[in-house]
């Protein structure tokens, strides 16, 4: 006995989104969408080979795989492809008029259906990803669309077509692209043609749902397609694919014939938004913060303010650049603090600290990365393990090292030749060298090893209530155009300034701002240095590239100044580059010993004498002068 009445539909999918999904969303959010809000593609294959038996729809399964063009799909699977809406602001998010824009979507699924039946099932996905609290609000849906004409009435047949579903099963197998098929006059399965189903009256679709005799509501899209091509069309047979067991058939009927015949209809009806795990039609929420690698998670955060700065102000900016740069920092001290925790805010990665002090009691209070606890114990060893606890990831390394310092005699040769072979060394390891040692002496042998290994030397320099950030010139540059070092203005050789010297001569007297001042302009420097591949520009991204920066705070004044090298310079000139070339360690070792010997090399020596010779005329010529008068 058959029974008539209106076709019942089920749910399309049940979505699953795993948590490598929302990561890549981040990631394109951060890096590549920035502020474009526009559709984004998704492509998902549908296993319909292997449904979960307690599930009543196929699982839609979303992998960071998901994002992928072209997704690799294993046999039996059935693509299917989406779309993601991500908006920029969660209002925009929650005040969407979600009936509408399913809606839309549904009428582009409409309008694809009737050029290509298998086009008019898709998937979309509203979403808004809190990128700082690791929370994402999603919603999914399927848009299914009913036209009014094309209510289904059925009447179950005879349950005897079995070998009939078993073709269809293997010819979908085969088409895996389909979703809908038809039996020609010869009763073969053939690709779905309007002409012979308007004789035939068989269409047989693929079915997502596992409820008994109850096919899932994308069969409402295959059927109001099928009618507008075949206006004509009342009864006819449905058979209701699965590829495991569960596929009937149904003998149906359409309420009335359809009277229009435009693509567009603004009268279809449209479901498809998916229940939350409550069973109510609204969004759902993933906190991921729980579930996410807590060291993941402060990769990704640290990099997040930087990767902002490129979504309306500096698109431009070369973020990688900076954090792949190898970082030396000779001095562990007041300025050493302050410009490694600006250097790990800029997301620079490998940081080496030189230091051979240890923490006194007036160092926590005026250096960041030291606690009272610290006293007494290595610097470089506790900055590093100070970076590394403000920020795990951090490749951060303590070397305890004496810089052998100019106008100090030898004490133990072998020693401080191990420093000097391992200074060397490190100024190699790395990319930029910042100088923040306290005494101008130590200052020496640095810049006069990295102007022999070609790197780029950032300088800091503090006074009471004034400082100097500067840049050294390389030999990269062209002689004419090579800027000056720190030692450029002398006119003699750096000597010893630490004997015989009060408390206050031998500590570094400062105002407590001046040294956060200093390292934060000298980080930037760095960091606007980098964003050109060419030392001798003026500007990048970030703004200008001044050589000197000159601060006064008695007045509160800035001085930006350029100075050529100095050919006679007692740390860069290419008399000394050729000596120390020449001789190496025993070049240092005589300079150290004897700062008279850097000035001959160097030439400031004739120099002297000429400005002596030029004082003793001035003075016969003033008592020539005299004798004159008198």
């Amino acid at each position: 006995m058959s029974s008539e009445r209106v076709l019942n539909y089920a749910p399309a999918f049940k979505s699953f989104l795993d948590t490598s999904f929302f990561q890549e969303l981040s990631r394109l959010k951060l890096d590549v969408l920035k502020l474009d809000s526009t559709c984004q593609p998704l492509t998902v294959n549908l296993d319909l080979h292997n449904i979960p038996k307690s599930a009543d729809q196929v699982p839609l399964f979303l992998t960071n795989r998901s994002f992928e063009k072209h997704n690799n799909k294993r046999t039996n699977e059935v693509p299917l492809q989406g779309s993601i809406f991500n908006f920029n602001v969660l209002d925009e998010f929650k005040n969407l008029d979600k009936q509408l824009f399913l809606h839309q979507r549904a009428l582009e699924c409409w309008e694809d259906g009737i050029k290509d039946i298998n086009k008019c099932v898709s998937f979309v996905i509203i979403s808004f990803a809190d990128l700082k609290k690791y929370r994402f609000y999603y919603w999914l849906g399927v848009p299914c669309f009913q036209r009014p004409s094309s209510t289904v009435l059925h009447v179950r047949p005879e349950p005897s077509l079995k070998g009939l579903f078993s073709k269809c099963q293997k010819w979908f197998d085969v088409n895996y692209s389909k979703w809908v098929c038809i039996l020609d006059a010869d009763d073969e399965i053939v690709n779905y043609d309007k002409c012979i189903i308007r004789k035939t009256k068989v269409l047989a679709i693929r079915d997502t749902s596992t409820m008994e005799n109850v096919p899932s509501a994308l069969t409402k899209n295959f059927l109001s397609v099928l009618q507008y091509d075949v206006p004509d069309l009342i009864d006819f047979k449905l058979l209701i694919i699965r590829q495991n067991e569960g596929s009937f058939a149904l003998n149906a009927t359409f309420a009335s014939i359809d009277p229009q015949s435009s693509s567009s209809n603004p009268d279809m009806k449209v479901s498809g938004w998916e229940r939350n795990v409550q069973g109510k039609l609204a969004p759902r929420v993933v906190d991921l913060s729980s579930l996410l690698d807590p060291l993941k998670i402060a990769d990704q955060s640290v990099d997040l303010n930087l990767k902002l700065m490129k979504w309306r102000i500096l698109p431009d900016l070369n973020l990688d650049i900076i954090k792949n740069t190898k970082v030396l920092l000779l001095g562990a001290g007041t300025l050493g603090c302050y410009v490694s925790r600006a250097l790990i805010a800029w997301g620079v990665r490998k940081i080496t600290f030189v230091d051979n002090g240890t923490v006194s009691y007036s160092n926590p209070v005026r250096q960041a990365l030291y606690n009272f606890e610290d006293c007494g114990k290595p610097k470089a060893e506790l900055a590093a393990a100070s970076l590394k606890r403000i920020f795990p990831l951090m490749d951060a390394t303590g070397v305890k090292l004496s810089i052998p310092m100019i106008g100090h005699k030898l004490v133990n040769e072998e020693a401080q030749h191990k420093d000097f072979d391992r200074l060397r060394a490190l100024i190699k390891e790395h990319d930029i060298i910042f100088l923040l040692v306290d005494s101008r002496e130590s200052r020496w042998l640095p810049s006069l090893l990295s102007n022999i290994e070609n790197k780029t030397v950032i300088n800091a320099a503090l006074g009471f209530d004034s400082y100097l950030v500067m840049r050294h010139g390389n030999r990269d540059e062209q002689s004419s155009k090579q800027l000056g070092c720190y030692f450029c203005h002398d006119v003699v050789a750096p000597t010893d300034s630490l004997t015989d010297r009060t408390l206050d001569q031998m500590c570094t007297v400062t105002r407590p701002g001046v040294a956060m001042m200093a390292s934060s302009l000298a980080v930037e420097l760095m960091t606007s240095l980098l964003q050109t591949k060419y030392s001798g520009s003026e500007t990048t991204v970030l703004g200008d590239i001044p050589h000197q920066i000159r601060g006064f705070l008695h007045n509160f004044s800035i001085l930006k100044l350029e100075t050529p090298a100095y050919e006679h310079c007692p740390a860069c000139s290419p008399k000394v580059i050729e000596a120390f070339t020449d001789l190496g360690w025993e070049f240092v070792k005589k300079a150290l010993e004897h700062p008279l010997y850097l000035e001959e090399i160097s030439g400031l020596s004739v120099i002297k004498q000429e400005v002596e010779q030029l004082g003793n005329d001035v003075f016969e010529w003033e008592d020539d002068e005299s004798d004159e008068i008198a």
